[in-house]
């Protein structure tokens, strides 16, 4: 049937009497049927991914591909003189993540549909998401991010579960999200919510009771936790997501003739990050309903759970009070006793490496005790994981470490958000590389075919107006696209150093007030929400904001210099900056970016990095070599010591380098206070003086020159053509149909 036959069904009228607004109705309600139809009849053994997040973006279009719909829509729709880009701004983005966590998520279940492999999400029905971020007065504000409404992918289901919380109990209900694979089957995103949920009770930005938690248990994505109640709200929270996770896996396994002693034989649960780690005493707890002893239910459990580590950063390994967990969840308290008391029987009496340690339970540590399987996300991650953060278990359980490098759905960041370039490749080596990424390689030969590499050149030349006309129309942003893209893009914190990307601006701006003024417009764009209690990110976002205003107004700074910050970064705004992008920050300090996905979009778009050698960087270095990538900085063994030996002082860096002194010293200088707040620059100023935790000033001179080397090879069109080539051509690696089939050869073992 038809769109046009389907729409005259739905509405009595034909699609060019329709409204946008109907036909994206009909055209959401075509797609949900066309993809029941490819829905997965699963075998014996089945995937549950766990994950706070699913950063799943709009999925109008997305459908469309993997369906093999978009050009007979797209075609059907102009005939009728629609616009499928003009009903695809209808479609408002699910606010179901954050960062590169839930954009992984997403990928993921891209590919799992996408290989024909029986596995579903489990996640929460947040109402408003993280938060909308707004620009005022210089400074980061937070908003409710709704986006649910009567027309939506998800889908209510008759499935219901009571979770019991210390203190009262809540029916949850299940709703649906459809995933369709690529040219394959369609899975599910099982997403969990609370009636009871109140959305009224939002007071001034996204201020709420937060001890109201039969109110808000699914209200806010990470509510803020700088408070014993957003503490304990996230405690409730990802009980509830695990409960019904494992109620669900319980339930559809009985449905498939289980008799829980073999559950290992129906269910693989993949843990992704420790957000869900209280599914394996939730799950021991459940068995013993079924009628395990607990010996019985603790083996079984093992055998079902992996665990993904994607952080070396100590305070994201959650660690939860007991007093919490007594109050949230007492029912779990004496499993987790009894796992941590065989650890300590067993194992080790290590503290390092027990569950319960100074009032704590450690989340991660149960995982690795309790599972079959921890994987790191890059080569680099996995190898410090077992060298330094998790050493001890490591030696305790050598044969489960093993590392999964992250991928990205091909589908999504290049035949969706880039066409021209993927007409362009398919026209070049055929349509192979969209179900095998791996056939980008071929690329390679026409790296010296100056008027092939001219046409990638062009293709560049067209996304970034296609931004610049985006960013003016949304945002009110003016962009030369003649410039210079150069682009962070990524969750604000620290060890990403975008406050090393602003003080290079402001190094920037100093030359050329002297008079060293580049020989082409270089615009500066980051895009990046703050935690609403990470006072430092926030500051930092202040700092950039602050230079765009300065840099704008100084007529001798502006035509060769211009910073830009996009409000509220998402997916949406990502499949426009990431096609056009010429120079992309993958900065992180080294041994600190377990992986990073961004790094690998930029990649298969055409884009040069510029990087320190950490996460996924060092893996990309090794497929495009030292003359397509722009390396710097200190190696993570460097940076590793210094932690151990406590050598770093900042301010000795400070004094002895004057040009960087005098970058620092612009936070707090005249200018910028005309413009910014005090309170918001000192604070800064005297966290990057006495402290910068992660190392901003070591690496900043070699950071400065390794930018001004970019630009000027950016100006040999050619030579930069070819470097652009040789990354897509070497992407195909970085494909999360790659990772998954790992994860499913080495650890799921689905049939």
């Amino acid at each position: 049937m038809t769109v046009n036959e389907y729409i005259k069904i739905r509405f009595g009228r034909h699609l060019d009497q329709c409204t946008n607004e109907e036909i994206y109705i009909g055209l959401l309600e075509y797609i949900k049927d066309k993809a029941l139809d490819k829905e997965i009849v699963g075998g014996k053994k089945k995937l549950y991914y766990i994950s706070a997040e699913f950063l799943i973006g709009k999925l109008l279009s997305n459908n469309l591909i993997n369906l093999g719909l978009y050009d007979q829509v797209k075609a059907e729709l102009e005939a009728c003189g629609k616009s499928l880009a003009e009903i695809e701004e209808i479609e408002v983005e699910p606010s179901l993540g954050n960062g590169g966590l839930g954009r992984l998520a997403a990928c993921f279940l891209d590919s799992i549909a996408t290989l024909g492999l029986n596995g579903d999400g489990v996640g929460l029905a947040y109402h408003m998401g993280l938060f909308k971020q707004v620009f005022n007065n210089n400074l980061q504000t937070e908003e409710p991010n709704p986006w649910m409404s009567e027309h939506s992918w998800m889908t209510k289901t008759d499935k219901t579960y009571q979770v019991d919380f210390g203190g009262f109990n809540v029916q949850s209900r299940m709703y649906d999200i459809g995933v369709t694979g690529y040219d394959s089957v369609t899975t599910k995103l099982h997403l969990f919510d609370v009636e009871t949920v109140d959305e009224s009770i939002i007071g001034e930005g996204i201020d709420f009771d937060k001890s109201e938690f039969e109110k808000n248990l699914t209200l806010f994505l990470y509510p803020d936790d700088s408070d014993d109640n957003g503490r304990l709200l996230r405690v409730y929270q990802q009980y509830f997501m695990v409960s019904n996770a494992a109620q669900l896996v319980i339930d559809e396994a009985l449905e498939k003739g289980s008799t829980l002693y073999d559950l290992p034989d129906y269910a693989v649960i993949q843990i992704n990050d420790t957000h869900p780690s209280m599914v394996i005493p939730e799950l021991v707890r459940l068995l013993q309903i079924h009628g395990l002893t607990m010996d019985e239910a603790i083996s079984v459990v093992s055998k079902c759970c992996a665990y993904t580590n994607h952080t070396i950063l100590a305070e994201a390994l959650e660690k939860w009070p007991i007093k919490f967990m007594m109050k949230a969840v007492p029912q779990l308290m004496p499993i987790i006793r009894e796992l941590h008391n065989r650890v300590v029987k067993k194992v080790s009496s290590d503290e390092d490496v027990a569950i319960i340690s100074d009032g704590l339970v450690h989340m991660a540590h149960m995982d690795i005790h309790y599972g079959i399987s921890i994987n790191g996300v890059a080569a680099l991650h996995t190898e410090i994981l077992k060298e330094t953060e998790l050493n001890k278990f490591y030696k305790l359980y050598p044969d489960r470490f093993n590392n999964k490098t992250n991928g990205i759905t091909f589908r999504r960041w290049l035949l969706y958000c880039n066409p021209e370039l993927s007409k362009l490749i398919e026209e070049l080596i055929g349509p192979g590389f969209k179900k095998d990424a791996t056939e980008l390689k071929k690329l390679e030969q026409y790296i010296n075919d100056d008027a092939v590499v001219q046409r990638f050149i062009n293709v560049k030349k067209t996304r970034k107006n296609v931004l610049k006309d985006y960013l003016a129309e949304t945002q009110g942003i003016e962009l030369d696209e003649n410039s210079i893209y150069d682009i962070q893009v990524k969750r604000l914190h620290e060890y990403k150093r975008q406050q090393m990307n602003a003080l290079y601006v402001i190094n920037k701006y100093f030359e050329i007030k002297e008079g060293k003024k580049p020989v082409r417009l270089i615009t500066v764009i980051f895009g990046a929400k703050a935690a609403p209690a990470y006072v430092i990110a926030k500051d930092i976002i202040h700092l950039i904001l602050c230079l765009s205003e300065i840099i704008a107004n100084d007529p001798d700074v502006s035509p060769y210099l211009k910073v830009v910050m996009v409000e509220n970064y998402n997916v949406t705004l990502a499949e426009k900056l990431i096609p056009a992008c010429d120079i992309h920050e993958q900065i992180s300090l080294a041994s600190k970016e377990a992986s990073g996905t961004s790094n690998m979009k930029f990649m298969l778009n055409g884009a040069i990095a510029i990087g320190t050698m950490d996460g996924a960087n060092v893996e990309m270095h090794q497929f495009v070599g030292d003359d397509n990538i722009f390396i710097f900085g200190d190696d993570s063994d460097t940076v590793i010591k210094r932690y151990e030996d406590a050598s770093y002082v900042s301010k000795d860096y400070y004094l002895k380098d004057a040009n960087l002194k005098r970058c620092v010293d612009f936070i707090i200088s005249g200018k910028m206070l005309k413009v910014g707040q005090e309170e918001n620059l000192k604070r800064l100023y005297n966290e990057l003086l006495n402290k910068d935790w992660f190392m901003t000033f070591p690496d900043f001179e070699d950071y400065c020159k390794t930018k001004e080397r970019a630009y000027a090879a950016f100006e040999n069109r050619m030579e930069w053509g070819r470097k652009m080539v040789k990354n897509i051509a070497n992407a195909g690696f970085f494909s999360s149909d790659r990772t998954i089939e790992q994860y499913n050869n080495d650890i799921w073992k689905l049939s």
